[in-house]
């Protein structure tokens, strides 16, 4: 049971029926005031979850849900870190509280979860096509409903965005688009489509006359049949006339109506309300807050806000947890460290990423050097395609894109960097189990996903010299394609800033001797083996330790030793199991006819959902206790262990 106290309205609403059935237009005002600080409540003291986001489009939450009948009429959020006020008014107020928490709610709308997250989304962009197939399939089913995707938080910038916009204009299907127009992702929202927006938003003259046009549109029913012929025509002259250009969203067949202020809620019911009744693909510009009603997030540096953890939500400090003793850097931060250390030397070093600055460490490198490092918006595509023209004139690169959103460009890798063996240096950032945004963000597969492209290195480094060194290695001439993963989260290293050193592409390092089975890791995870090595040599296990550094090309060397004096063998990767590295490992064995028993450990072929990280590798069976016990029952020729020796 929740702790956590709603408001005298919201304490009423179970689901959306509630707020349409007890509630008056007039009531809404107050309904959103107490959505918001429900959500300030809950997550001011949990943390550990997005904020802005949802705090920005509290008002276009409870319009919509009081205008359409959901979940008949069918809600798309994009992203879904806007929809914790969607989640509240659907069911999950009273488990709000365990929103991201392990066997809690996801943060992210997910279709398992409730019939009012009709698609789930955690990546960006996504609302407009899925939108499109519903309504075009419920209009096939002849199920008269209505279909609403709202994008925002930057969600317009990617390719995906406007494909869907080109197909929908040009069907007749019941599609309305919202969009929430904050100006900011988690960093701010770059590109001409931005600055398009703002010449919409700010030009004076037409803001004086849309009230006055918005007025006619919303007096359809009172001109009779040709009343939307004219004032289709009135809008789209003033909109062509003041703004000097064409209507960008109109030229896609799209009736357009806006901007509009995102938190007059009652002004948004009546407009949507009139939309209601408009047939075909619309979209509706809304212009919000990212942070709105909580001064602190309104008024402060919205990309801390986007998910500042916990704080007090009477003062707006955010409360952080001062560690006894200096602690290692996040892998971000030694990357964003290291790459102007090497622009520095080497000036043909460039840096692109799409839309995540801040959360991969690039802004350093953007801050000093502005001419040479690049924010592309959500457009992972355009990313690498662009780092391959790059390429192509003799630069270097590093494209650093998260490795859940790598996924999308990994057709470009293949055709547009590895077929044309160009020297782009992919840094992975968040490769692994990545904790508390869940399925949607684990880096689970990039191992398997780059392995089998020819052409490409597959690298991971176990710590933050490591990472430094192989940063330095692949901007070396000659080496082409090149992938560098690393997790989310802090390193293990306090003094990590050494001297670059040149890594021999495909070599692994032996960390430790040892006698009775052999661990063969892949990345950070090597440090927990570290850890497991010692409890075992505790208990009379002696294992050997190889760190394999490199995934493709594999060390061979390494692999013959360890295949010639050792039987037992245990692999472990923060990845997937299916094609990562213990496959590989076995496809070595089988290729040089060795035999051993090989125990693969790693992310099994399921879908992980959201906790810490901790908890996940243990659910996942790779945890420091995992090992060990692996271990002691893989050693024990009788398969009859005695519990009492295992770790509990």
């Amino acid at each position: 049971m929740s702790k956590y106290k709603a408001g005298p309205f919201l304490k009423k609403i179970e689901y959306p029926k509630d707020l349409r059935d007890k509630f008056k237009i007039d009531d809404l005002p107050q309904v959103s005031d107490e959505l918001r600080q429900y959500i300030i409540d809950v997550i001011s003291e949990i943390g550990n979850s997005h904020f802005g986001a949802s705090l920005g489009v509290v008002e276009l939450t409870v319009a919509l849900h009081y205008v359409f009948n959901t979940p008949v009429d069918q809600l798309v959020w994009d992203v879904g870190h806007q929809a914790y006020g969607h989640k509240i008014l659907t069911g999950r107020r009273k488990i709000f509280h365990t929103n991201r928490l392990y066997g809690g709610m996801s943060g992210f709308p997910k279709r398992s979860e409730s019939e009012y997250d009709t698609f789930g989304v955690g990546h960006s962009s996504t609302s407009i096509s899925g939108a499109l197939g519903m309504a075009i399939a419920n209009q096939y089913k002849k199920d008269n409903r209505q279909h609403i995707a709202v994008i925002g938080d930057g969600s317009m910038t990617a390719g995906l965005a406007f494909e869907g916009l080109n197909h929908a204009g040009f069907t007749n299907s019941n599609l309305l688009v919202v969009l929430n127009d904050n100006c900011m992702s988690i960093d701010k929202n770059v590109g001409a489509l931005r600055d398009y927006l703002t010449d919409i938003t700010t030009s004076h003259t037409y803001n004086k006359v849309k009230d006055e046009v918005w007025s006619l549109l919303g007096k359809i029913s009172k001109f009779g049949p040709n009343a939307q012929t004219i004032a289709t025509k009135i809008s789209t002259a003033l909109k062509s006339s003041l703004l000097k250009e064409s209507n960008y969203f109109e030229s896609l067949n799209f009736r357009y109506f806006g901007p509009v202020d995102g938190h007059d809620v009652i002004g948004l019911v009546k407009i949507m309300e009139d939309l209601k009744d408009i047939p075909g693909p619309k979209i509706l510009h809304v212009i919000t807050v990212k942070g709105k009603g909580y001064k602190p997030a309104e008024e402060g540096n919205a990309t801390q806000w986007h998910a500042p953890g916990v704080f007090n939500k009477e003062t707006g400090e955010i409360i952080k947890v001062v560690p006894k003793s200096p602690q290692p850097p996040k892998f971000q931060e030694v990357f964003g460290h290291t790459i102007v250390e090497l622009a520095e030397k080497n000036e043909k070093i460039m840096g692109i990423t799409p839309a995540m600055p801040t959360g991969c460490s690039l802004n350093i490198m953007m801050k000093a050097m502005p001419d040479r490092a690049f924010d592309v918006g959500i457009a992972e595509q355009h990313a690498v395609t662009l780092s391959a023209g790059m390429a192509t004139q003799g630069l270097i690169p590093f494209c650093n894109i998260y490795s859940s959103f790598m996924q999308r460009a990994y057709d470009q890798v293949v055709h547009d960097v590895a077929l044309q063996n160009l020297n782009v240096v992919f840094c992975l950032d968040r490769g692994g189990l990545v904790g508390a945004d869940g399925a949607t963000h684990h880096g689970a597969y990039d191992i398997s996903y780059m392995r089998h492209i020819p052409n490409m290195i597959v690298s991971s480094p176990m710590n933050e010299t490591e990472l430094r060194n192989l940063m330095y290695t692949a901007q070396l001439p000659n080496k082409g394609p090149f992938s560098i993963r690393y997790p989310r989260g802090k390193g293990v290293m306090s003094q990590w800033k050494t001297p670059f050193k040149e890594i021999k592409i495909g070599t692994a390092r032996k960390i430790k001797n040892g006698t009775d089975l052999a661990f063969l890791t892949l990345g950070p995870v090597g440090n927990y083996t570290i850890e497991a090595c010692k409890i075992l040599e505790d208990k009379g296990i002696n294992p050997a330790h190889y760190d394999m550094r490199f995934i493709k090309p594999i060390d061979e060397t390494i692999l013959h030793e360890v295949f010639s004096k050792f039987d037992k063998i245990i692999t472990i990767e923060d990845g997937a199991i299916m094609g990562g590295m213990g496959s590989a490992v076995l496809e070595f064995m089988a290729d040089h006819n060795y035999h051993a028993k090989i125990v693969r450990l790693g992310i099994p072929d399921k879908f992980i959902q959201h906790g810490t990280q901790n908890e996940l590798y243990a659910e996942c069976g790779y945890d420091t206790k995992s090992m060990v016990n692996t271990a002691i029952k893989l050693v024990d020729k009788n398969q009859n262990t005695n519990p009492s020796i295992l770790v509990g």
